[in-house]
């Protein structure tokens, strides 16, 4: 009897696993259903919608996400975030959005942080970024922006192979990958370059201050020939620019959202542009 009993006993338990894990597959199911239903509604709404020219993002938290997600090691995220920026950018081509900046690192991540933490995320750059940029069928057009002698050997060459590769390739889509990155020095270098420019054509100081404009300036900025970014999205939470495209937006729309990097799904994506149409631009006025 007591046999019997046990028997019956792990029957029963084997019946409540079952159902259990038929449920958390239907809750799954739903889930990616809803999801998928509420993306599509959402993608309609931005039908005709004025949409940004020029899209800026700081992606930002991929150790957090990392810790959240459970892996010992949190520098495991630059992985995800390095290869969730090529998802992100198709998102992008298909919003017909055609300039993208991102901001991968400032001259005082590659100063301040851990080597180890540096090395990795510059292996990451190297492996996922410059390498997928650099094959055939990526419309994207790579420009960089930033301090390229901070960055090690092999990462300052691999971008810059990826920049020339995709040079004949040019179908109207242009990304600038921001790296050793500083806001500041952008628009010390931009002025600078335009004195000497000023100097070589023999001009005087007292000419190159008659004719100084802000145009003249953004032509020597990094994104020079670009139009300013529309809209600036932030992940994970913060609401600071840190220093990136201090000039450029000036007027730029700015929306901070609360996921991480690597969790940045497509309705993040698509709200930040509902957010952005929904938005009268007044341009400082």
């Amino acid at each position: 009897m007591g046999a019997v009993c046990a028997s019956g006993a792990s029957w029963v338990k084997e019946g409540v696993a079952r159902r259990a894990e038929w449920f958390g597959s239907g809750m799954t199911w739903l889930r990616t259903f809803v999801y998928a239903v509420y993306a599509r509604r959402l993608r309609k709404r931005l039908d005709g919608a004025n949409l940004p020219r020029h899209l800026a993002m700081v992606m930002d938290g991929n150790r957090r996400w990392a810790r959240q997600m459970g892996f010992e090691d949190p520098r495991v995220g630059h992985r995800y975030g390095a290869e969730h920026l090529d998802e992100v950018l198709g998102w992008c081509a298909e919003m017909g959005i055609r300039h993208v900046t991102v901001f991968v690192a400032s001259v005082d991540n590659m100063r301040k942080r851990d080597a180890g933490e540096v090395g990795n995320l510059m292996r990451m750059i190297e492996e996922v970024v410059a390498e997928r940029l650099s094959r055939p069928s990526s419309v994207w057009r790579l420009h960089l922006a930033g301090r390229l002698d901070v960055l090690p050997d092999s990462t300052r060459d691999a971008l810059k192979l990826a920049a020339d590769s995709t040079v004949a390739g040019d179908g109207g889509f242009h990304l600038n990958i921001a790296i050793g990155y500083d806001g500041r020095e952008e628009i010390v270098n931009a002025i600078r370059a335009l004195l000497d420019e000023e100097a070589q054509a023999g001009h005087s100081v007292a000419d190159v201050a008659q004719r100084l404009t802000a145009d003249r300036i953004a032509e020597h900025l990094y994104t020079g020939g670009q139009p300013d970014p529309d809209l600036v999205i932030r992940t994970s939470g913060e609401r600071r620019m840190s220093g990136f495209l201090l000039w450029q937006a000036a007027y730029s729309e700015l929306h901070f959202c609360d996921v991480y990097w690597p969790g940045f799904r497509r309705i993040d994506f698509l709200r930040a542009l509902r957010s952005y149409a929904a938005r009268s631009r007044r341009f400082g006025a």
